[in-house]
Parts: C-alpha cells; structure tokens; sequence
C-alpha cells in the first residue's frame, strides 16, 4: 500500500541530485574562497604569477557557483 502512495525512484531520484548539487555548489564556492585567499597571500607574497593564476581560479569558481544557483532557479520555476 505504500508503495503507491510514495513513487520511492522519484523520491531517491530527488534525494540524489539534491545531495550532489548541495555538496558541489558548496564544494566549488570553497575553491573560490580558497583562490581569493590564495590571491591575497601570493600578492602579498610577491609573486604575480601565482597570485595570478589563483585570481583566475577563485574569478572562475565563483561564476560557476553563480552559474549553478541560477540553473537552479531556472530549473525550479520550470516545473
């Protein structure tokens, strides 16, 4: 009886994306944090090369975390 109350695939289906999304948004708005640290010391450090290479990293991970949150709004005002 219960399994036709609760479409269990749909519900785990939902239970994964939530979790890989959740955990990769995180995970890539820590690389931008880490680069823009990273920036900061190199710079500071001087070594323009790596401070950089670092700028550009935190720069990037940071427009795909941004890139990520409106793929998600867009997603959830689709359906």
């Amino acid at each position: 009886m219960l399994a036709t109350i609760v479409d269990t695939q749909a519900l785990l289906k939902t239970i994964a994306a939530s979790f890989i999304a959740g955990v990769g948004v995180t995970m890539i708005f820590s690389i931008a944090v880490l680069g823009a640290s990273r920036f900061a010391d190199m710079n500071r450090d001087g070594r323009p090369a790596a401070a950089v290479a670092f700028g550009l990293l935190g720069v990037v991970a940071l427009l795909a975390a941004g890139a990520a949150v409106v793929l998600g709004i867009i997603v959830m005002t689709r359906k």
